[in-house]
């Protein structure tokens, strides 16, 4: 199959964030020219691709990364830099859904992605302001009784690394009026995603591993023996190819266009704070998000800037005014805030499954993809970047699993996906207003 498309990108270069104006100095790579044959072909240098790129040179594969801009200019660059373990769609949901086996599965790599960020951080000294805890905090009854039966059910798989949190154990982490309490969880953390995402790609490259940049793809050809990867400038042609363009692969492979739809989700980043003034707000030092379905999350930078997202948009259009959409919700946890100015305020698009679970696959036979982390992808893409690289060494064991469970299309197609999410959203708001 094949597709042209224009690039998504504008030049190429990154957005106007916090992460981009302290991010650590970085090389430009070189677009792609000429042709180029390779083992192993990787489309996207974000987490999915750098983690399965990564993997596959430690194993000895001749890799190539091609990018359409810089090195973590999507989501991977933009997050919010939580370490959050799991995916979005609970344990209790993939079991119902799947079956014990596969929730059971689920369980025994739910902590995965974070330990194999901690091991390239220590392995190849990535330095992006890496610090540990997260904490999830519950505004309402319902809430607190939603996290305790989390813990309860990790607690069941052998997950017993959280702690329930009442109001006044909570300050001591997070000092807001505006929870009941909360869940830590000692295996989280946070970090500065586009510095993590640049040691990745330096270690890549440490290891004889070629990567080219602002080498937007016009087109793939899975279906040949040898797939074929074209740019405006060149084509690669490799043994094996890896589609990890997430919410930024756009139309270029048709058959994974419908899976998923791109999300945007806003971050903004104050000025920095007090030493007095920071400790007071997260005396804890974790990242911290609260359980509504369209949540808050936020951090305390290493400059001691609160780091402060939330909101989304369906089909991944920006925000006019993204302090605007986000100012209000960040008084409400921290009103002592009101006149503490905004520095930086950005936005970025994830890919979202409609069964809110990651999908993994195949095209053809030398064709794999992986994408729709739904919002977790920082620890997901790690884990699904080694179980690629596993599949392509000739371990298919655990790729099978994910390649084998059913995936759904966004009732009423792509025409109607964003109304649809739009929807289901107002439901689940009108639900977290409501308390219950």
């Amino acid at each position: 199959m094949s597709a042209a498309i224009h690039s998504y990108a504008g030049n190429g270069e990154h957005t106007g964030s916090y992460y981009a104006a302290s991010a650590n100095p970085a090389p430009h790579r070189p677009e792609l020219e000429g042709d180029v044959e390779v083992d192993i072909c990787v489309v996207g240098a974000g987490y999915s691709g750098l983690s399965t790129a990564l993997h596959l040179v430690e194993k000895g594969y001749q890799v190539a990364i091609v990018e359409g801009a810089r090195v973590g200019w999507g989501a991977s660059g933009r997050n919010g830099g939580q370490i959050v373990n799991g995916l979005n769609a609970s344990l209790q949901t993939i079991r119902k859904r799947y079956g014990q086996d596969t929730a059971t599965f689920v369980a025994g790599m739910m902590q995965e992605g974070g330990s194999i960020i901690r091991e390239r951080i220590a392995t190849y000294d990535i330095q992006c302001d890496l610090k540990e805890t997260n904490i999830f905090v519950g505004l309402t009854s319902a809430h607190m009784r939603e996290l305790d039966e989390r813990r309860l059910l990790w607690k069941s798989y052998g997950i017993d690394n959280q702690r329930l949190l009442d109001a006044n154990e909570l300050r001591e982490h997070v000092d807001s009026d505006l929870y009941k309490g909360g869940l830590i969880d000692y295996s989280g953390g946070h970090m500065h995603p586009l510095n993590l995402a640049l040691g990745e790609a330096q270690a890549f490259e440490s290891l004889g591993g070629t990567l080219y940049e602002m080498s937007p793809v016009t087109e793939v050809d899975t279906n040949a023996a040898k797939p074929l990867v074209k740019t405006a400038k060149g084509q690669v042609r490799c043994k094996t190819l890896v589609l990890c363009g997430n919410a930024y692969l756009g139309g270029v492979v048709p058959a994974l266009t419908s899976r998923v739809m791109p999300v945007s989700t806003q971050v903004m980043a104050t000025e920095p704070l007090s030493e007095e003034l920071a400790r007071s707000l997260i005396p804890g030092d974790g990242c911290v998000e609260d359980i509504r379905y369209i949540l808050d999350y936020y951090r305390m930078s290493a400059d001691r800037r609160l780091l402060f997202g939330g909101g989304t948009v369906y089909g991944g259009a920006d925000p006019v005014d993204i302090e605007a959409k986000l100012r209000g919700n960040m008084l409400k946890v921290f009103p002592q805030l009101n006149s503490v100015k905004v520095d930086y305020a950005w936005s970025g698009n994830f890919a979202l499954s409609f069964s809110r679970v990651p999908q993994m696959g195949r095209l053809g036979d030398n064709t794999y993809y992986a994408h729709g982390y739904s919002g977790h992808g920082v620890t997901g893409s790690h884990t699904f970047g080694r179980i690629l690289s596993e599949a392509i060494d000739g371990d298919l064991s655990r790729f099978d699993v994910f390649a084998g469970l059913p995936w759904y299309p966004f009732p009423g197609g792509r025409a109607l996906r964003v109304p649809y999410s739009v929807m289901g959203s107002w439901w689940y708001g009108v639900r977290d207003r409501l308390g219950v």
